[in-house]
């Protein structure tokens, strides 16, 4: 049987930060690039869509905290009277929670999510910003090691939480912050603040190649499109995989458009441009995502939406159609 997850046994539940509403603003687009989408991820089609459609208010739900009692982490599992949470793949193909040799602790407050341990997208726009909220209740920790832009970021936004892998909490807070609501939003903004490190210098835009990386999403002419915005309309073009998280954020804070291929590497862009920025977003027709729409909509910035031609292997974005959407921007 599947056991329920930990917040189901808290012994405390409390609302951190109220419900709102966020405007889904229309994507700027093609007409005929919502009707090339036959594939998409985290969503059924018709909700994606419905989502670069937009038009419409969006309830998000409140923040919520709950206090756990005697809880064990272990391989990245928590345990609490019967309940569990993952938050990462158990390197074991077991359990033997009660075999390990835990570390003692009073109280923790935990804000890392299965999710941002996957993703780095959702790390930097989800788990940075729940951090606050366990910096407020007090001792964060998380299972996460600060390696590569991670322990850039970590150490611009003074996240300074206990890291450990195998413990034993008396008293441990957790966080449902899956929302958009207007608490997360002005934490969204403070984050903003704290990256950047000097005066800003507004420019046209910054293009962030994906390349290979991560799942697959191949734009077999990312390069060429990239050059060619950098010619034509003054882009700086940016590869995060083998750029500082310093250099990153500089050719970010001052953009008026974001672009490149859809993925957690336009992160690095979404929570850095200004308030006025463009997010243009491209896309395989095979898999559509409107995960980075939630942010931009969240913060009130625009959305820009290219849907390529081809499959997740291989597609390509005409020129021209990117530029006639940078047009609408």
């Amino acid at each position: 049987r599947t056991p329920p997850d930990v917040a189901a046994v808290a012994v405390h539940r409390w609302e951190v930060a109220s419900a709102s509403k966020v405007e889904v603003r229309p994507a700027k687009r093609l007409p005929q690039h919502l009707d090339r989408i036959r594939g998409a991820e985290f969503a059924t089609i018709a909700q994606v869509v419905r989502d670069f459609v937009g038009g419409f208010e969006s309830a998000q739900p409140p923040t919520v905290a709950y206090r756990l009692k005697n809880v064990l982490l272990h391989d990245g599992v928590l345990y609490a009277e019967g309940a569990v949470r993952h938050l990462r793949h158990r390197t074991s193909s077991r359990y033997f929670p009660a075999a390990l040799n835990a570390q003692e602790h009073a109280c923790g407050s935990l804000f890392e999510s299965s999710l941002g341990n996957r993703w780095f997208g959702n790390w930097l726009s989800d788990d940075c910003l729940s951090y606050r909220l366990a910096e407020e209740i007090g001792s964060p920790f998380t299972t996460d090691q600060p390696t590569g832009h991670k322990g850039d970021y970590a150490e611009r936004l003074a996240i300074l939480p206990d890291r450990v892998t195998s413990a034993w909490f008396h008293e441990l807070t957790i966080f449902d912050d899956c929302t958009h609501n207007e608490h997360k939003r002005a934490r969204a903004d403070d984050m903003r603040r704290r990256l950047i490190a000097g005066p800003v210098r507004r420019h046209p835009g910054t293009f962030l190649l994906r390349g290979r990386t991560g799942e697959s999403r191949v734009l077999l002419n990312e390069r060429a499109i990239a050059e060619h915005l950098a010619s034509k309309r003054g882009f700086t073009i940016i590869d995060p995989s083998t750029t500082s998280v310093d250099d990153i954020v500089q050719a970010c804070v001052g953009a008026q458009v974001i672009a490149g291929v859809e993925g957690s590497h336009l992160v690095h862009g979404l929570v850095a441009m200004p308030q006025n920025a463009c997010a243009l977003v491209i896309q395989p027709p095979t898999r559509a995502v409107s995960a980075l729409k939630l942010l931009t909509d969240r913060q009130g910035q625009d959305y820009a939406l290219v849907v390529g031609e081809g499959n997740n292997d291989g597609f390509i974005a005409a020129v021209d159609e990117v530029e006639r959407t940078l047009d609408l921007v």
